[in-house]
């Protein structure tokens, strides 16, 4: 059984020791909007798996000397850059449904005539029986 990541389950104390500060750190943060957790009833902070996580790279670039601004900030492009990433994988499959159809929009159907000639029919009509032959074109991708 796999926990959601994003599943606020965590109070304040267990969060400060899986990210190893000091629970004031937290609402320090929080405050500062760096590292937002989920709000219970009765304004309960709870904090996730992927919070958590933040936190700790909010300690990481603060050990190496990055403000707490300049730490804001690296976290809201990481934001936007994994929604936009989110975004281009939404409209690559929406790109590939929308050729998968135009592909069977634009086929066109050839048959055989009895004399021999190419005949073209429309789509859903039926070649009459043993008089044509079918063959089915599509263009190239």
């Amino acid at each position: 059984m796999s926990i959601d990541r994003n599943a606020p389950i965590f109070v304040i104390s267990v969060a400060a020791e899986l990210a190893e500060m000091h629970p004031q750190t937290l609402r320090q943060y929080d405050r500062l909007g760096l590292v937002s957790p989920s709000r219970q009833a009765g304004r309960q902070r709870r904090y996730s798996q992927q919070d958590v996580d933040s936190l700790r790279e909010v300690q990481r670039l603060s050990q190496e000397g990055v403000s707490l601004e300049g730490i804001k900030r690296i976290l809201e492009l990481e934001h936007q850059v994994a929604a936009l990433q989110a975004r281009v994988k939404e409209l690559g499959a929406e790109l590939e449904d929308a050729k998968r159809r135009e592909l069977l929009e634009t086929s066109r159907i050839f048959a055989a005539g009895l004399a021999g000639d190419v005949v073209s029919l429309a789509r859903g009509q039926r070649p009459r029986p043993r008089t044509q032959a079918v063959m089915v074109w599509r263009p190239q991708q």
